[in-house]
């Protein structure tokens, strides 16, 4: 491969064969690659730091312009998506990263099918969801009970248990974050799907309408049932400490 021509043309390969290590981390090592002046694709050079201050709307369209600037994409998304995907299933990191390529090249290869009126994250999202559920489903292991990876240090788990049951406050010991854990682990994945989202993904009731693909007035009572289930589950995990 030329590298004159930007590491990002590998996007375009059908298979995807990459002769680069693009992990650890997709960003960091095209960060790397770029602090080169002779590897550095002119989209690069053209955007500098500016990047940060333009719309992912503007990013999309840059990207189809050029292919080279999905770099400024891959950057932006890399830490959420892989978070997301821990949160969501009990892959280990070097699966999880697997799956991350995976789902870049998707949302690469759908670019210009992206209506650019509506979130792109919310749509990258979705094809992460998506990934994720096809992944699993060939372990059968998606839609029956897992191991989440969620850091017990994760502020949202706090902020989820005190919401999901009605708490004015709460103090999350390490043993009893395990127990939520497994209480979350526990529900059918379309419970686990929409508290995942909305509490630890921080997404509103119209982000995840929009990832799911369901009216908003669905997703509210999904997020309803899941919480009434999340309660019953803890309970026999003896969290009534913390109800």
């Amino acid at each position: 491969m030329n590298a004159a021509k930007g590491v990002l043309n590998i996007l375009d390969s059908v298979s995807f064969i990459n002769p680069f290590p693009l992990f650890p981390g997709i960003a960091e090592f095209f960060d790397d690659f770029f602090s080169h002046s002779d590897n550095q694709p002119d989209g690069v050079i053209k955007l500098g730091d500016s990047y940060e201050n333009m719309s992912d709307t503007q990013l999309v369209r840059l990207s189809l312009d050029n292919p080279d600037r999905f770099y400024y994409l891959i950057k932006r998304y890399e830490s959420r998506l892989l978070r997301y995907i821990r949160r969501s299933t009990d892959a280990s990191r070097e699966e999880a990263e697997d799956l991350l390529q995976e789902i870049f090249i998707k949302i690469y290869r759908n670019l210009n099918g992206f209506n650019q009126k509506l979130k792109f994250s919310s749509w990258a999202y979705r094809i992460a969801r998506n990934e994720i559920i096809n992944q699993f489903h060939k372990k059968k292991a998606y839609t029956s009970k897992i191991g989440l990876n969620i850091d017990d240090n994760d502020n949202n788990l706090t902020d989820f248990v005190t919401d999901a049951l009605d708490l004015q406050d709460s103090y999350i010991s390490r043993e009893n974050a395990e127990k939520v854990k497994e209480a979350l682990a526990e529900l059918p994945a379309k419970y686990r799907d929409v508290l995942i989202l909305r509490y630890f993904e921080d997404k509103n009731y119209n982000e995840i309408s929009d990832i799911l693909r369901k009216p908003p007035g669905t997703v509210a009572t999904l997020i309803n049932r899941a919480k009434s289930g999340f309660k019953k589950i803890a309970r026999r995990h003896q969290l009534e400490s913390l109800i």
